[in-house]
C-alpha cells in the first residue's frame, strides 16, 4: 500500500496539473488526442526538468526521496504560490514513522497574544489553536456571530455543522472554502494527527461542500480575508480579517476582524458591545 504522505503527494500534484493548460504554462501542447484539460504528465516532466518515468513515479506515489530541487522544479513549473509550495514541501517530506503523538496534549494560549486580546477588545477577536480548536475568544465575537464560541469547542465545526453560521456570514462560501484549505494545508504539516484527520473525515461526512472543496485539493493559511455579516439588531456589517501568528508557538493564530475607520460596522461595534448581545437573536 502507498503511504498515506506519498499518496496524498500524488493527487495533489494531478489536481495542480489538472489546473493548468498548456498555454498557461508557456508551452505548446504536445501532439495527439487529450483526455485531460490541463498538462499532461509528460508535458509537465518537460516543464520541470524531469524525466517521464521519474515524474510519473512521483504521481504514483512510488518515489520515496523527493529532493528540495524537484520541489522547487515542480513549484515553478505548476506556478504555485506561496503556500501551495510550502504544502508541496510538506508533503514530499520524508514519510513520518509511526510513533506517539506529540499534538494530543492540550494547547496553552499564548499569553503575549492573550495581552493583544485584552488590547484589541474594541473589536471581535478569537484565538485559535491546532485543528482550529478555540483558546480563547472576546464577547464582542460573540455577538457578531450570534454564537456560544466556547474555549475548547472547534470552530470548523460551527461553521460547517450549525446551520446558523450559513445565514449570519453572507459570504459563508467564500470564507468556508478557505477554512478547509486551511485544513489541509494543516493536515499537510501533520498527517499523523489522528484527532486532525478525524476532524476532517468527520466534516467530509456531513457536509458535501467540505468534500467537494477537499476534493479541489487547495490549500490556504488562514491569512487575509474579508467576511461579511447580516447582524439581526444593527444589520450589515463588514470586517477583513487578519491572522496573526504567535512567535512562540506557530500553531496559534490570533484573529482579529479588522474594520475601515469611520464606516457603519465601525460606529455599531461599540453599539453592540454596550448593550451585551452575546446573547442575541440568532
Amino acid at each position: 500500500m502507498v503511504p498515506a504522505d506519498r499518496s496524498a503527494l500524488g493527487a495533489f500534484l494531478r489536481s495542480r496539473r489538472d489546473a493548468i493548460t498548456p498555454a498557461q504554462a508557456g508551452i505548446q501542447a504536445f501532439p495527439g488526442a487529450r483526455r485531460v484539460p490541463g498538462l499532461r504528465k509528460e508535458e509537465l516532466a518537460v516543464l520541470a526538468g524531469l524525466s517521464p518515468d521519474h515524474y510519473s513515479r512521483l504521481e504514483q506515489g512510488r518515489q520515496h526521496t523527493v529532493t528540495d530541487e524537484v520541489v522547487e522544479a515542480l513549484s515553478r513549473a505548476l506556478g504555485l504560490d506561496d503556500v501551495e509550495r510550502a504544502h508541496l514541501r510538506d508533503l514530499a517530506a520524508p514519510p513520518r514513522r509511526a510513533t506517539g503523538s506529540p499534538w494530543e496534549s492540550p494547547q496553552r494560549p499564548d499569553p503575549g497574544l492573550l495581552r493583544v486580546m485584552t488590547t484589541l477588545d474594541h473589536v471581535p477577536t478569537l484565538l485559535l489553536g491546532r485543528r482550529s480548536e478555540v483558546l480563547a475568544c472576546n464577547a464582542l465575537l460573540r455577538a457578531v456571530l450570534g454564537a456560544e464560541v466556547d474555549t475548547g469547542s472547534t470552530f470548523a465545526r460551527w461553521l460547517f455543522l450549525d446551520p446558523r453560521a450559513r445565514v449570519r456570514i453572507e459570504n459563508w462560501s467564500d470564507y468556508a472554502a478557505a477554512a478547509v484549505g486551511a485544513l489541509r494545508f494543516e493536515v499537510g504539516r501533520r498527517p499523523a494527527d489522528r484527532r486532525l484527520v478525524a476532524l476532517v473525515a468527520e466534516l467530509r461526512e456531513a457536509d458535501p461542500d467540505v468534500a467537494r472543496w477537499w476534493d479541489d485539493h487547495g490549500v490556504t493559511d488562514r491569512t487575509s480575508v474579508d467576511k461579511r455579516i447580516a447582524h439581526p439588531v444593527v444589520g450589515p456589517l463588514a470586517f477583513g480579517i487578519e491572522a496573526l501568528a504567535s512567535p512562540h508557538d506557530p500553531e496559534q493564530r490570533l484573529v482579529v476582524y479588522t474594520v475601515e475607520p469611520g464606516s457603519l460596522t465601525a460606529q455599531h461595534l461599540p453599539l453592540l458591545a454596550s448593550w451585551g448581545l452575546e446573547t442575541a437573536e440568532r
